[in-house]
């Protein structure tokens, strides 16, 4: 009898311990998987990832370690905070795609594309489907996004070179709402990548980490200094 008392007090305690060191994750990222040929899965290994377990140290968010990889047209879609997108070739959304993606975005989604060097020609009009009464415009380096727990005053910082203009951050923004954050010659996605990947200087690595976490943060909580 002592013995079994033993065990099961042994049992209540990992449990009790596990409540607290090991929390369920609150959520998760998704990275979006489109048709048309195009590359979704670029950036697959490494680049999420990182950005999930810089977040969770850094912002002490309690975000699922795993991405979660989602169909633009399945309802699961609607189980991600925020969805990411990427690749360098062709995209298609079909019009189911097109209305899911839609109601998502305005029900309270988020997507982030990030521009990996030849999306831009193929995924602007693939959003003027999602949202044809809006254009994306660029965001003032006053934006919140680039003010969150980083500070960026000149806006997005240029990753990876690509035609070497200025990275620029466009959004999309619906009912007074920044729906759709776009890094356009930037690449943070590839930024986020582990090194052996991309070779980027631990300087770039970092921008892009904490301008990543930057837009968590703003999806999360909005403003932060209005809160």
């Amino acid at each position: 009898m002592l013995k079994m008392a033993r065990v099961l007090l042994f049992l209540t305690t990992l449990s009790l311990l596990s409540a607290f060191i090991l929390p369920t994750p609150s959520w998760q990222i998704g990275l979006l998987k489109y048709s048309g040929g195009g590359d979704w899965y670029a950036n697959l290994e490494t680049s999420l990832p990182n950005l999930i377990r810089f977040c969770n140290e850094n912002l002490k968010t309690n975000i699922n370690p795993e991405q979660g990889i989602v169909e633009v047209g399945s309802p699961e879609l609607f189980n991600y905070p925020l969805v990411h997108i990427t690749g360098h070739g062709n995209i298609v959304f079909n019009p189911e795609e097109v209305e899911n993606l839609r109601k998502y975005l305005i029900g309270g989604g988020f997507l982030e594309i990030s521009d990996n060097y030849g999306i831009d020609k193929f995924m602007r009009p693939q959003m003027k489907k999602v949202f044809p009464e809006l254009d994306f415009v660029e965001l003032p380096f006053s934006h919140p996004i680039y003010h969150q727990k980083y500070d960026f005053p000149g806006g997005l910082p240029k990753i990876h070179e690509h035609d070497g203009k200025p990275a620029q951050g466009f959004g999309l923004i619906y009912e007074g709402r920044l729906v759709c954050f776009y890094d356009y010659e930037c690449d943070l996605g590839d930024g986020w990548e582990s090194y052996e990947v991309h070779k980027d200087s631990p300087e770039s690595h970092i921008k892009a980490l904490k301008m990543g976490a930057n837009i968590l943060q703003y999806v999360l909580i909005g403003d932060k200094n209005k809160q």
